[in-house]
């Protein structure tokens, strides 16, 4: 499995369908913030945009002054691709495959998911791509790679009874090591609180490079994160990658506490995606104005040579997720054996 800032070929993203919605009053609002991150992104390399046959007409007319976009009819309940969607694997050779996972929508939270767990193959099968059906209940946002070995994740999600109960940590990590060909995972506890995910570690850790790892922190201790993060910090200063490097971890501040009703919602920097030359980053406005800030001048000083795109945070949040929930890329391969 490529990292993320490898070359993408295209992303991928499924077009939010508003009976499976927390809030389905929100629709448009959410709709709005899906065309402006589908336009964010074709600012940077093609667009796959997966819709249900029946809206295909309607949300093409969205897009109808933009190129760099195209349009596939899957049927699918909800919207995270990350999710639901294949995870791209490469090999020397040039070739490109995909890994199926089984969905089962975080859990059995959120029913019907039966469409859901069929957009993987539909989306191989389409672009003609090889499959490996992966025997394990996963989702793409609860791991990140280097793309030298390691792999990160929580074990509040990967070892969480909804997902695989049958099974072992000793083979959960066998089968992830297996289907992604990775030689190490490292094990932080738990995601952010309020993450519905059951703690993805795409809302609180990713790799910045190899050796290097991005994580959101929480100085108030009055906060449950300050706990979490805490914890998780600590495992990766005591951590060595698949290489045996220490890791250099660089800190980015929380959002400050957001509420909706009962609910926090799981503001995070790092649900920000890569995209060619650049990176696709929710921010959130308001009383989050100056970590905001913080944010983008951390990213730009990490990553200077590409550009950082923000966009709206808030518009889809309350469904659940973000940019990097609704994404998944499609790497860029080139044959790298000699003649």
């Amino acid at each position: 499995m490529p990292p993320e800032w490898a070359e993408h070929e295209r992303t991928f993203i499924s077009w939010p369908v508003k009976d499976s919605m927390v809030y389905p009053e929100d629709h448009k609002t959410v709709s709005e913030g899906y065309v402006e991150l589908v336009k964010a992104i074709a600012e940077f390399e093609p667009v796959t945009v997966i819709v249900n046959e029946e809206e295909k007409e309607a949300v093409e007319n969205l897009f109808s002054d933009q190129s760099n976009i195209e349009f596939l009819s899957i049927p699918h309940n909800d919207a995270w691709f990350r999710d639901n969607g294949p995870t791209f694997i490469t090999n020397n050779d040039g070739e490109i495959a995909g890994v199926n996972w089984i969905f089962n929508a975080w859990g059995g939270k959120y029913s019907p998911w039966d469409l859901d767990d069929q957009v993987a193959p539909k989306v191989l099968e389409h672009h003609n791509i090889k499959r490996f059906d992966a025997p394990l209940v996963m989702e793409g946002g609860s791991i990140h790679v280097d793309g030298e070995g390691t792999l990160i994740t929580t074990e509040e999600c990967l070892l969480n009874p909804n997902r695989n109960p049958e099974l072992t940590r000793e083979q959960i990590e066998q089968y992830v090591k297996e289907y992604v060909n990775i030689e190490k995972i490292i094990w932080l506890n738990r995601g952010l609180s309020g993450d519905e995910t059951d703690g993805h570690v795409d809302n609180i850790a990713c790799f910045a490079e190899p050796g290097k790892i991005i994580m959101q922190v929480c100085d108030d201790p009055e906060d449950e994160n300050y706990e979490i993060t805490k914890e998780n910090l600590e495992i990766l200063m005591n951590e060595t990658d698949a290489k045996g490097r220490s890791l250099e971890v660089i800190k980015i501040q929380q959002p400050p506490n957001t509420m909706f009703q009962e609910s926090r919602l799981t503001l995070s920097y790092l649900n920000f995606y890569f995209v060619n030359g650049g990176i696709i980053l929710p921010v959130f406005g308001g009383q989050a104005e100056e970590t905001d800030r913080l944010a983008i001048e951390k990213l730009r000083e990490v990553f200077p040579e590409r550009r950082i795109r923000t966009i709206d945070g808030m518009a889809i949040i309350k469904e659940g997720g973000n940019v990097h929930c609704t994404t998944q890329q499609m790497p860029k391969v080139q044959a790298t054996k000699s003649e």
